[in-house]
């Protein structure tokens, strides 16, 4: 019971610094490199202990790993992203350590450069879109009040001010309420999400388009990569898809893949399932299909699996690059119509005159 309170102690002493992605990143790719150099993994964290910013860390991991826990679950305590605790879940059977973590790595470093490049993209276009609105709002209170005293004898110059105002009302109310409805399933979704259940989590995804795009490439790669790392390890499919079920770091993953062990019990192989998996690539049953061998089907899993990552980086980077240009043209519509909107009432006082 003491030691149980003082390993609280020191987790809540982590949480309450959580370790920062790069600081993550570094860990990683050093404990990766001495590993890769013919470390033991004990070893490999004490020669991290000369560096001064990763000491804590491989402390407290040594600690953690001597009495007798495995190399995730301390991470996970440590609050490491789940992106790298649950590929090193799977290095407890594989043995693939290294491996594990260099995919860890990979996709963990590929997420944060999604998220850098997202936010140096918009950044500067959501300071000019509040600036705009601001602009906006500047225009309906002052600026257009004072044109419909000044232009209140001509009809037609007082409808197009109206009708400026109306349609800044309609931006206002709509970014406003887009942003509410936002929030609140954020909150809602973020909350109530853990009471769903996997079948209905799996209608809502695939309701929505972007998402469910990207969680079929996800999920197809994830499965691709631990199906072709495990079967290196010499474990059979049917073991193989029991570990993935009782996982729950990966929910469809496991979800997907009890529904396949439940197959293989009945007797009946797996690929006819599979085809029927909304968020499996319709190419994964096809290898499955092909290959009997364990052998060929880890090789091809493999391959598949960069095949995906490839995939999956090129739309990712297509939709970031689409961003900016989509909101300059939104900005240069609040140009046009705040221009618009000022010079207008203008253009047709000169045609009453």
């Amino acid at each position: 019971m003491p030691m149980d309170l003082f390993r609280n102690i020191r987790y809540k002493h982590f949480k309450d610094k959580k370790v920062s992605a790069p600081l993550q990143y570094r860990f990683l790719s050093r404990l990766s490199r001495l590993l890769g150099n013919g470390y033991p993994m004990l070893h490999a964290l004490e020669t991290m202990q000369w560096d001064k910013t990763l000491a804590p860390i491989a402390k407290e991991v040594t600690n953690e790993l001597k009495q007798g826990y495995t190399l995730d679950q301390v991470l996970v305590n440590l609050q490491f992203h789940s992106s790298i605790t649950s590929y090193l879940f799977f290095s407890r059977t594989s043995g693939e350590l290294k491996e594990c973590i260099d995919k860890s790595i990979l996709l963990f470093e590929q997420r944060n450069t999604y998220t850098k490049k997202f936010k140096q993209i918009i950044r500067y276009p959501i300071i000019l879109l509040m600036i705009f609105s601001i602009l906006l709002i500047v225009l309906k209170h002052t600026v257009l009040p004072a044109f419909l005293d000044l232009f209140l004898s001509t009809p037609e110059i007082t409808l197009t001010i109206q009708t400026s105002i109306f349609l800044i009302d309609f931006f206002i109310f709509f970014i406003s309420g887009t942003a509410v409805v936002l929030f609140i399933s954020y909150v809602v979704w973020k909350y109530k999400s853990p009471t769903i259940s996997i079948e209905n989590r799996l209608r809502i995804y695939r309701g929505i388009p972007i998402i469910r795009s990207f969680l079929r490439l996800q999920t197809s790669f994830l499965f691709a990569t631990h199906v072709g790392t495990l079967l290196k390890a010499g474990i059979s499919i049917k073991e193989i898809l029991r570990m993935l079920s009782i996982q729950d770091k990966q929910k469809i993953i496991s979800h997907y893949a009890h529904l396949m062990n439940q197959e293989l019990s009945r007797g009946v192989f797996i690929t006819s399932l599979m085809t029927q998996l909304f968020f499996f690539e319709k190419q994964l049953a096809a290898i499955f299909q092909k290959n009997t061998e364990s052998v060929a089907l880890e090789k091809d899993l493999m391959v598949y699996a960069d095949v995906l990552i490839e995939e999956q980086h090129r739309k990712i980077m297509k939709i970031i690059t689409l961003v900016q240009p989509i909101v300059f043209a939104v900005l240069a519509g609040f140009i046009v119509f705040i221009y618009g909107t000022l010079m207008w009432p203008m253009f047709q006082l000169l045609k009453t005159i």
